[in-house]
């Protein structure tokens, strides 16, 4: 069969990955093998594949493939999650353009509309991952939203609060405006901006006396309660009892004193607004302070703010202080670097807000998830974030759990008589005990509450609801996938996802949901800029893949992807990948095009195939030993240095036989032997490619996707060690060749004092990638010789009338010079006791023998211009 010159990615993508699919190969159900289980990551249901995701899912899928090959029974669940900020966003959004309004319609009416988008737009980015090779049970693809997936979940918030671990309260949130929901503390983003601190002056009551605050949001004075002073602050000691007015609305506050104002901070006096400022809000509960709120929910004013109500607070921050100013408040504005809280889904701006919400009390529920984490039962790859995850979960906060939103769950509160409610998993069962507490409740009594619970409520359970580990605790799935053995993702959601993942494991399942969690780094444009549509740097996954491969970008992506450090991604990264590929094609290409014979194997392709045999080997001890470390990008390295230098570079070099002549069959099944066990090492890497070329060799029935991983045998150092000394004299070789302008298919020899002569048996892989007619040995050095050196040890190309004594001193002389300067140096550590006394025993040996070898170089250089010169 004649082999395409150039290998055809799209071709071999479209056939395997529809091959693998309808062999059923990425579908897992229980049997008597050891499962490895991954859960994907649930990609919001609005997204499409961006570089992060192309990032995560490459990696998730190298450790499936492989697992599968080692025999577990690989199982990678993939799915989406319902992403309630932003896909209502997406819903509201679209509808307006039809010009529809929310507020027109019923709950049920929009929620018709949202989930005909979801079935519109849902589910674009799985087939996408499909065109990167992702191996996951497809049949198995869950939805956040799901029937069984949200029975887990209310379920789940039932049972929490039976425990009393989930409470309804007036809390100061974190306000979104935009999207009009409370925030967690979690999903707010806080940046450095360029602000303004306005002072303004608040008149004294009673007096003609000021007293001046400083404040970045001057529109909250409308909401104030108080001004407050530390009592040790002399400079308004006089003011106990006092009262200030606030300005453009004269009302009348107290002045109160209390130590928790910093007296060198700004003036020394604080504007106390308790709706809208947390530390403001504790003040205001200890000292009985009015609490007036003046925003609304979408981030105007509102009537008790008395002025510019129904105005934007931004618009109002600007005008508020031109009144100021025309009326003698504003004493002064002064630029102002702060840090504000954005919200993560909308990039507004969060108001702290005292709102009615739903909280999860968290303090004592979180230990099992930090004692887990930082005694090793769950390991952290790389391990630094361990640090990031203790101060986290050492700090952590109830979390607010309810958003005023309509897609998603809804709380199963149901209330009656007011705010006097009941929790319960239907409608029936909480009339139930609604009317133990009265009886004479109705149906028709009970009203649901309109808020829907967090995202991260639903995703907190995946690793167990996905096998229906909530609604049936002990089926055969949960108990034979659970818990699942690797987490990939990034460490922007560790907080977010990854630490309630390990609460609810040991809550629900009294286990580790998984064992280890590898987070990945962000990937950044080559500026160290984070990807974004706005800056323009963030390439599309797709095209990337049309242009250089899905393999080609699979390697591009992971050849600078270590755990935990960003990515700086750069296209040429991909078209390394697409090379890689292409020289493993055309490695292929040369196999298949030689001629083989029943003739004699040469001693070069023997020996080549010895140490072939031991590199393969220590690189499979090395490639196993960088996954089990989660080095994954290690993995790559070795597997890339393996089939590049060591198989293309060197070996084929070696095996191939002469121009026109055939191969013998010993070699030519032993080179195919040695491909089939490199291409089962590519093919968690390079999936396409490795099982295009594995049907190639042979028409066999076994697809490499489910073929033996191979395993390593014992290495021979001291012939890797013997043959790495022999790609040095062949360099050597061919450096002269070309300082000397020798054409390669001239033949010469090589000429070794017998002394120095190495035990191996390589001289005939020496022969052939030389083109020697002998390597030979004598007892004395010849003249008329060119010589080259390979640590202490001097080789000799006779070449007579050949040589240009001149310019071969000139050149014995510059080494010579060299390395009497590195023999400097290398003495002047030695005899510098410090270093000789504090430096680490094997540094000092080290050193010592580059004097030895220094000395012994040096000899052999002058000897050899004394005799180039004597002729």
């Amino acid at each position: 069969m004649e082999l395409a010159k150039k290998y055809n990615p799209t071709d071999a993508e479209k056939k395997w990955y529809s091959h693998w699919v309808e062999k059923g190969y990425f579908h897992s159900t229980p049997d008597e093998r050891e499962a490895y289980t991954i859960v994907i990551p649930p990609p919001n249901v609005t997204g499409v594949l961006h570089m992060g995701h192309m990032l995560n899912n490459t990696l998730q899928d190298v450790m499936v493939r492989r697992a599968r090959m080692m025999g577990f029974n690989a199982c990678w669940v993939p799915g989406t999650d319902h992403a309630s900020i932003a896909t209502e966003a997406k819903v509201v959004q679209k509808l307006a353009q039809e010009g529809i309004q929310k507020s027109d319609l019923t709950r049920d009416e929009f929620l018709a509309h949202a989930f005909d988008w979801k079935e519109k737009h849902g589910g674009i980015i799985l087939e996408q991952l499909k065109k990167l090779g992702a191996s996951c049970d497809w049949e198995r693809t869950k939805f956040t939203m799901d029937d069984d997936m949200s029975e887990s979940v209310i379920k789940v918030f039932v049972d929490l609060h039976q425990k009393g671990l989930i409470y309804r309260g007036v809390r100061m949130v974190n306000w979104d405006p935009s999207a009009q929901t409370a925030l967690s503390d979690e999903e707010v983003i806080h940046k450095e901006v360029n602000s303004k601190l306005y002072h303004i002056a608040y008149n004294i009551e009673d007096s003609d006396e000021k007293l001046t605050i400083a404040t970045t949001r001057p529109e909250t004075i409308l909401g104030d309660s108080a001004i407050c002073v530390n009592p040790n602050d002399e400079r308004y000691t006089h003011l106990k009892g006092k009262k200030a007015i606030i300005p453009l609305v004269d009302r009348i506050i107290p002045i109160i004193f209390d130590e928790y104002v910093d007296m060198e901070f700004g003036t020394g006096a604080l504007k106390i607004t308790p709706a809208h400022d947390i530390n403001d809000y504790q003040l205001g509960d200890k000292y009985g302070l009015e609490t007036i709120d003046i925003l609304n929910d979408d981030g105007t004013l509102s009537e008790a703010a008395k002025l510019y109500v129904g105005k934007d607070r931004f618009v109002v921050r600007e005008e508020i202080a031109v009144d100021l100013k025309a009326k003698g408040y504003l004493v002064k504005t002064e630029e102002y670097q702060n840090k504000v809280g954005f919200s993560e889904r909308t990039d507004a701006v969060i108001e702290p807000k005292l709102s009615m919400q739903w909280f999860f009390k968290m303090e004592s529920f979180s230990k099992p998830a930090l004692e887990h984490v930082m005694n090793g039962d769950i390991q952290f790859h790389p391990p630094k974030f361990k640090n990031t995850y203790r101060h986290w979960m050492e700090n952590i906060k109830d979390w607010c759990v309810s958003r005023q939103l309509w897609w998603g769950q809804q709380i199963p509160a149901y209330f009656y008589e007011g705010n006097k409610y009941v929790v319960a998993e239907s409608k029936e069962e909480a009339l139930v005990l609604a009317q133990k507490e009265k009886p004479s409740v109705t149906m028709a009594d009970l009203r649901q509450d309109a808020d829907v619970l967090d995202t991260w409520f639903s995703s907190w359970l995946w690793p167990i609801s996905v096998f229906d580990g909530i609604r049936n605790p002990d089926n055969e799935e949960i108990n034979y996938y659970y818990p699942t053995n690797d987490l990939i993702t990034g460490p922007d959601i560790l907080f977010f996802w990854v630490a309630r993942m390990v609460m609810a494991g040991y809550e629900y399942r009294n286990d580790m949901p998984f064992k280890h969690v590898y987070l990945t780094g962000l990937v950044k444009d080559v500026k160290g800029r984070k990807m974004s549509k706005t800056l323009g740097n963030s390439p599309d996954p797709i095209e990337l893949m049309e242009k250089y491969g899905a393999d080609g970008v699979r390697v591009g992506m992971l050849l600078c992807s270590p755990a935990g450090n960003d990515l700086p991604f750069d296209e040429g990264l991909c078209e390394q990948g697409r090379n890689f590929c292409n020289k493993i094609w055309n490695a292929f290409r040369l196999i298949k095009g030689w001629e083989v014979a029943n003739c004699e194997q040469p001693e070069s392709a023997k020996q080549a195939i010895i140490w072939f045999e031991n590199k393969l080997s220590k690189a499979i001890s090395e490639i196993d030993e960088s996954y089990s470390k989660y080095r994954i990008s290690e993995a790559l390295m070795s597997t890339y240095k393996l089939i590049w230098d060591d198989f293309c570079s060197w070996y084929l070099e070696m095996a191939k036989p002469n121009y026109g002549s055939p191969i013998d069959s010993i070699t030519y099944n032993k080179t195919i032997e040695q491909l089939e066990k490199i291409l089962k090492l590519l093919h968690p890497f390079i999936p396409f490619l490795s099982e295009e070329i594995w049907h190639l060799i042979d028409d066999r029935k076994e697809d490499i996707i489910v073929a033996d991983w191979p395993t390593a045998s014992a290495v021979n150092e001291q012939l890797l060690a013997d043959f790495k000394n022999t790609t040095e004299v062949v360099a050597g070789i061919r450096t002269i060749r070309k300082e000397q302008d020798i054409a390669n298919k001239e033949q010469l020899e090589l000429v070794v004092i017998k002394s120095q002569k190495s035990k191996t048996n390589l001289d005939a892989i020496i022969v052939k990638l030389g083109n020697l007619t002998a390597v030979n040995t004598t007892e004395e050095k010849p003249t008329g010789a060119f010589s080259f050196m390979v640590k202490a040890n001097e080789y000799f190309i006779p070449l007579g009338d050949k040589i240009d004594v001149g310019a071969e001193i000139e050149k014995l002389q510059k080494e010579l010079d060299y390395t009497t300067g590195f023999l400097k140096m290398v003495e002047g550590k030695l005899s510098n006791e410090k270093f000789v006394q504090n430096a680490p025993q094997q540094l000092v040996d080290n050193e010592q023998k580059k004097r030895v070898d220094a000395k012994a170089k040096i000899k052999i250089l002058a000897e050899k211009i004394t005799a180039i010169s004597n002729g």
